[in-house]
């Protein structure tokens, strides 16, 4: 099993990141919060989509549901 793909935040669309979370890639999201680098991973279990922060874990039961968290928090272009 490969490690996790890392992507800048703002680089790819919802749709595109929710098909390799479907596809059950991991995905390590770089970002910048307050000023400080900062990377998220984002996954998908086959039933639940997890998006792990420093601080928080994130739980999802639906594809709208993390969509929505990755347009909020700007991992994605399509904002």
């Amino acid at each position: 099993m490969s490690g996790p793909t890392v992507v800048e935040a703002g680089e790819h669309d919802t749709e595109e990141l929710l098909e390799r979370l479907r596809q059950r890639e991991r995905l390590v999201v770089r970002t910048d919060v307050l000023g400080s680098p900062e990377e998220m991973t984002l996954r998908f279990d086959g039933e639940t989509y997890y998006c792990d922060t420093p601080t928080t874990l994130h739980k999802h039961d639906t594809p709208e549901e993390m969509a929505e968290c990755m347009r909020h928090y700007g991992y994605v272009r399509d904002v």
